[in-house]
């Protein structure tokens, strides 16, 4: 049977401050990224994830950002590849203590926002991103968009990547995200991101913006946890998936 894997990015509370339903969406996804306190996240909501992610047996993984709060991470910002370096090592440390004294283990990296589209455009971040993944832990799967920089610099070190395909974000002709400041970069509409994600797994391409067919390989789908809509997207989107004789698995998971 054909299989995909179904992520999601969550705890991306802070403080006494509340996104999205984790919970409940727990129950329908394979792999968690969990924020690491760059762009959202704290301490308490990074263990607490952690806690859920074990009960629903779902795979945990690292979401690693630029240090931006206010911008939720997805504003750009001029930055080092060293910096980069830096920064992917001390976030990927910090959910791994949360997981080691959980007695689980990470099993993937995954960019944010900003960092996600410049890695998956800067070859030099990208190697910086794939460095720090494997010199951390050389058995962790790196999450990148799916013909990107990112995956090819994962690629070229022998780590274990895994091409990213979004079923509520619009593609351009590319293969890049259309930027979300444009209207119509987000799909907002359940029946049509769903459309869009049976067009990525079981046919392997998407409509873009300007109405090509784009050729598109994906190992897993994201959807977001913040949108307003997400719980009933995702239980949709599952849904359609196992209609459409898909697996929904983590990435290794037997």
């Amino acid at each position: 049977m054909k299989r995909i894997d179904l992520n999601c990015d969550l705890g991306e509370s802070f403080g006494a401050w509340r996104m999205g339903d984790d919970d409940a969406l727990l129950a329908l996804i394979s792999s968690a990224s969990i924020a690491c306190g760059f762009h959202a996240g704290d301490p308490t909501i990074m263990q607490y994830t952690v806690k859920q992610a074990i009960a629903h047996g779902v795979a945990i993984g690292a979401h690693i950002s630029l240090p931006d709060l206010q911008g939720f991470g997805r504003r750009e910002m001029r930055i080092t590849p060293d910096e980069v370096h830096a920064m992917t090592l001390y976030q990927i440390g910090a959910l791994h203590a949360f997981t080691q004294a959980a007695g689980t283990r990470l099993a993937h990296v995954k960019p944010h926002g900003a960092l996600y589209n410049m890695a998956a455009r800067d070859a030099s971040l990208a190697r910086a991103i794939a460095d720090a993944v494997q010199q951390f832990d050389p058995q962790l799967h790196l999450f990148g968009l799916a013909g990107s920089a990112l995956t090819d610099a994962g690629n070229a070190i022998g780590l274990a990547t895994v091409a990213e395909a979004f079923a509520d974000r619009r593609y351009l002709a590319d293969g890049s995200l259309q930027p979300r400041n444009e209207s119509g970069a987000v799909i907002d509409d359940v029946e049509q991101a769903t459309e869009q994600a049976i067009g990525i797994a079981g046919e392997g391409h998407a409509l873009t913006a300007d109405g090509s067919h784009l050729k598109l390989h994906a190992d897993s789908l994201c959807l977001h946890g913040d949108g307003t809509h997400a719980l009933a997207f995702a239980s949709r989107l599952r849904e359609a998936l196992q209609a459409a004789g898909l697996r929904i698995a983590a990435p290794g998971a037997i």
